[in-house]
């Protein structure tokens, strides 16, 4: 498969998948349409990439559907200015797409494997807005705190109260919070005498998060 086929499904992503089911911020619709999403999935998944699915990147771990990649981001309300903390960097696309916007991106994974083939696809396309750490997500990047915006990507029994802490105010968190099998993602919005905001965004399933203000490993 040539780029151009590759930018042709990329941009019938953005505008038959997203924008029909309500993806209207154009911060992040102009993000996602550069963001090369075939190289963040295996090779032999390349012909899947765009489409309206999760995919396994191995390890027990997925990459989420683009539409979901899209509701996340725009919950997050992004200006391109933003200090970003992002929890689970999984296969990497959804820093990318952070980063395309032009935020600083700071991004956790817990498996090594995993950061390590992230970095290298990022740095194989020129970003240099994305900072990698190899931990426990659940209790965030202390010696960066506070983020204007935070971003989890697994699915959580609460939010995990450090992240909450090291939300700026005023500040947004967007996380999907639920039991092991079925979550619904909540955008938090902190205010600026600190108090915390949730509005429910949509029902989703996602990895369980990991850590030790998350699930037990198994």
């Amino acid at each position: 498969m040539t780029e151009d086929r590759y930018a042709e499904r990329r941009w019938r992503m953005v505008y038959d998948q997203l924008q029909t089911r309500n993806i209207r911020d154009q911060v992040t619709l102009e993000a996602m349409s550069r963001v090369p999403r075939e190289r963040f999935v295996r090779e032999g998944d390349r012909r899947r990439a765009y489409g309206d699915h999760a995919m396994g990147i191995g390890s027990g771990q997925t990459i989420s559907q683009p539409y979901i990649v899209a509701l996340m981001t725009q919950g997050l309300e992004l200006t391109g200015s933003e200090k970003v903390l992002e929890v689970g960097t999984g296969s990497g696309y959804q820093a990318a797409v952070l980063a395309e916007t032009g935020c600083e991106v700071y991004t956790v994974e817990r498996l090594a494997e995993l950061s390590e083939r992230a970095e290298g696809t990022i740095r194989d396309l020129g970003y240099d807005n994305v900072h990698f750490r190899v931990g426990d997500g659940t209790l965030g990047w202390p010696e960066e705190a506070p983020f204007g915006r935070i971003i989890v990507t697994a699915g959580a029994p609460e939010v995990p109260p450090t992240l909450g802490e090291q939300l700026a105010a005023p500040g947004i968190l967007v996380i999907p919070v639920g039991d092991e099998r079925f979550q619904s993602l909540f955008q938090v919005k902190k205010d600026e005498e600190g108090a915390l905001h949730q509005l429910r965004l949509c029902d989703c399933v996602f990895v369980k998060l990991i850590g030790e203000e998350g699930w037990r490993a198994s």
